[in-house]
């Protein structure tokens, strides 16, 4: 019946037909935004840490719930700080990480996700100004600006937490004496890229509705202000979050995105950024029949709640499973 939806994953590949699921998998999203909404400060008026203000840190990776260096040894310099620069092998450590936790976190009670979601967006407000400060510092924005993106990531916070216990199936009536449920299940591992500003809030509005529907993830901050986002494993870490359920590994995008594209034990990836690297994705994607989300360098307003949040990541975050049931007279 062409009002549900049919087709399988795993060893049987992946392929929708039919109904709302099948619909989804062949339109993409295109529509004109309006102007960032960030306020980056002149650069002669950045804070960089100096002697005066703090000594500038390398940060390190975030696998398996803990602070990991490099594999190569070797740092990045971005705004505020430096970075670990990551490669082929913390990808690799990364989703291993991931997979371990992923059984068990796809196992959890929506109820339990909800909670950890909501001690996330708590424990960020509670350290709202701390956190604001960190992105003058540390993403050149302005202090209005920083304040109100710190509100902004927390109510995102709030709203996958609100969601994780509530977005369930549809059940399809059907013309043979059965009815179809189509139940939304997790991808599993999710490589997650999230886009180059606003930098804290891009990192939460991506990674948390992964983690919200079941999802462990790996992900990638921002390239050229990533430091907001390493500073959420403080605030990961006090949440209850079980460890590798979010793991994060910084460097540069070109290096890292098509690692996660190419490796076979990643289930989707998302990629917000340019329209070349998204080209790219989708090509080193196909050969695993890894699920894709890109945006073609498409502007996407992440203050905006229509555009920074809604259904479609909650979709983009879940496969259906469709379960045929018959009846009797």
């Amino acid at each position: 019946d062409a009002a549900s939806g049919f087709g399988g994953y795993r060893e049987s590949g992946f392929g929708r037909e039919g109904g709302r699921e099948g619909l989804y998998e062949y339109v993409s999203r295109h529509s004109a935004l309006g102007t960032r909404h960030s306020a980056v400060m002149p650069s002669a008026e950045r804070r960089v840490p100096s002697a005066e203000n703090g000594v500038p840190r390398t940060y390190k990776h975030y696998i398996g719930g803990k602070q990991v260096r490099a594999d190569s040894g070797y740092s990045m310099g971005v705004l505020g700080g430096e970075v670990g620069l990551g490669n082929r092998k913390d990808v690799r450590n990364a989703v291993e990480a991931a997979r371990g936790a992923a059984l068990k976190w796809a196992g959890s009670t929506a109820h339990l996700r909800a909670q950890i979601l909501y001690y996330v967006g708590e424990n960020l407000l509670a350290r709202a100004e701390e956190f604001a400060a960190g992105l003058v510092r540390t993403a050149g924005v302005t202090e209005a600006a920083a304040r109100d993106e710190v509100a902004v990531a927390g109510r995102r916070a709030f709203w996958a937490a609100a969601w994780a216990d509530k977005y369930d199936g549809r059940v399809h009536g059907t013309p043979m004496r059965s009815v179809t449920l189509a139940m939304p299940e997790p991808l599993g591992v999710l490589g997650v890229v999230a886009p180059g500003e606003p930098s804290l809030l891009g990192f939460l509005s991506v990674v948390l509705p992964a983690v919200a529907m079941g999802n462990t993830v790996v992900a990638v901050p921002s390239e050229r202000a990533p430091l907001a986002a390493l500073d959420c494993y403080q605030i990961f870490d006090t949440s209850d979050l079980p460890a590798g359920v979010i793991n994060i590994v910084t460097g540069q995008a070109a290096d890292l995105v098509p690692v996660l594209a190419g490796h076979d034990d990643v289930d989707g990836l998302w990629y917000f950024g340019t329209r070349a690297m998204s080209g790219a994705v989708e090509k080193l994607s196909a050969g695993n029949l890894k699920r894709t989300w890109v945006d073609y360098g498409e502007a996407r307003d992440w203050f905006d709640d229509a555009e920074g949040a809604g259904e479609e990541f909650l979709r983009a975050a879940t496969q259906v499973k469709n379960i045929w049931v018959p009846y009797g007279v």
